[in-house]
C-alpha cells in the first residue's frame, strides 16, 4: 500500500434544517483513507454515518441538508466546491456507493445488464455494444450468469440483487467504494458470500473501501481500519488490530462489551445505558458523557480533542 491519502476529510460538518429545529448530523469531523485500504465506520443509528458518505459524492439532500464548514479532498482536489457537472463525472466512475437495500437502489423498468451498461457508458467513451460485453462481464465477476443479464430485478433474490448492486458499482474499477450497510437486508448465509465477494473484488482491482456498518464481526472480518463514530463525529480511530486488543474510548470499549463472547464466563451483557442524544439537541461537553460510566464533572463542559496515542490511534476523550 503507498502511503498517499486518497480521501481526506478536514473539519467536516453537515447540518439538516427541519421544522423540528437543527439536525446536527455531522461535527467537525476529521479522517482519512489511503489508497487500496479498508475503513470501518461503525456506529448506531442515527450517528451520522450514512451522512458523511453522501457528503463525500455531494449527494446530501439540499434542503434540509448542508455542508456548514470543511474539506473533503479526493486525490488532493476538494469535492466540496466543485460544480455539479464535475460532480457527475466523479460519482460511479471515480467513487461508487453500494446502498443499504438492494431492493430501492436498481430501476425496475431497466434490465440489470442495461442499468450496469448504463454507467460505463455514462462514464467511459466507449460503444453501447462494448459497454453491454463489460455488463455481461462484470455479471460474471459477481457470480451472476450472462444469460440473466436481459432479466429485470423483480426476477432476483435480495443476495442476487445487492450482487448487481456490485457489479454496477465496480462497473468503471473506481478508487473509492462506499459500502452503506451493504448485508443488512440479507440473511446471514448470504451476507457471508457478498462480504466474500467484496474482499476478492477489492483485492483484484485495489480499490479503497469505507464499510458503513454497526456490526463489529464484519469490521474483524474486512476493515484495516476503524473509525468508531458517536453523535456526528469519529470518537476513536485506529487500526482493527489495535482497536480489537486495545480499545481506548468509554464508548467503544461499551460497544465490546455489548457482544456476546462465546469464551467468556459473563451470564449477562453490558448494555450502555441510555440511548443516542437526539441530533437536534446534543448535550453540551463531550455528547457521549451522559452515559458514560467514567465522566467526569469537566466531561459535561469541555469538548474534548483528538488525542494522539501513537501508532495512527487516535480518541477524543478527557480521559486522556
Amino acid at each position: 500500500m503507498s502511503n498517499e491519502k486518497l480521501l481526506d476529510i478536514k473539519d467536516l460538518t453537515i447540518h439538516y434544517s427541519t421544522d423540528e429545529g437543527v439536525v446536527y448530523a455531522v461535527n467537525d469531523l476529521n479522517l482519512s483513507l489511503e489508497r487500496g485500504e479498508t475503513l470501518g465506520l461503525v456506529g448506531e443509528t442515527g450517528a451520522g454515518k450514512t451522512t458523511t458518505a453522501l457528503g463525500v459524492l455531494r449527494l446530501v439532500p439540499n434542503p434540509p441538508g448542508k455542508i456548514i464548514s470543511g474539506e473533503i479532498l479526493l486525490n488532493g482536489e476538494n469535492v466540496v466546491t466543485k460544480r455539479e457537472a464535475e460532480m457527475r463525472k466523479i460519482r460511479g466512475n471515480k467513487v461508487s456507493m453500494i446502498f443499504q437495500d438492494p431492493m430501492t437502489s436498481l430501476n425496475p423498468v431497466f434490465s440489470v445488464g442495461d442499468q450496469i451498461a448504463e454507467v460505463v457508458l455514462l462514464h467511459q467513451k466507449v460503444s453501447a455494444k462494448e459497454a453491454m460485453k463489460r455488463a455481461v462481464d462484470m455479471l460474471g465477476k459477481v457470480g451472476i450468469g450472462a444469460e440473466r443479464a436481459k432479466e429485470y430485478p423483480h426476477q432476483f433474490s435480495g443476495g442476487m440483487r445487492q450482487r448487481v448492486g456490485i457489479a454496477i458499482a465496480l462497473a468503471c474499477n473506481p478508487e473509492l467504494l462506499i459500502a452503506d450497510e451493504p448485508t443488512t437486508a440479507l440473511d446471514v448465509t448470504i451476507q457471508a458470500q457478498v462480504l466474500e465477494l467484496m474482499k476478492e473484488l477489492k483485492v483484484e482491482y485495489n480499490t479503497a473501501m469505507i464499510m458503513i456498518t454497526h456490526d463489529l464481526g464484519i469490521v474483524s472480518e474486512i476493515c484495516d481500519k476503524v473509525a468508531i463514530m458517536y453523535a456526528g463525529s469519529i470518537v476513536e480511530f485506529a487500526n482493527k488490530d489495535e482497536l480489537f486488543r486495545d480499545p481506548k474510548h468509554p464508548y467503544t470499549i461499551g460497544l465490546f462489551n455489548s457482544i456476546p463472547d462465546i469464551d467468556g464466563d459473563n451470564d449477562k451483557l453490558k448494555p450502555i445505558k441510555g440511548l443516542m442524544p437526539d441530533p437536534t439537541d446534543l448535550p453540551s461537553g463531550c455528547p457521549f458523557h451522559p452515559r458514560c460510566d467514567q465522566a467526569k464533572p469537566e466531561c459535561s463542559q469541555t469538548v474534548p480533542q483528538n488525542v494522539d496515542l501513537g501508532y495512527g490511534h487516535f480518541v477524543k476523550c478527557m480521559l486522556f
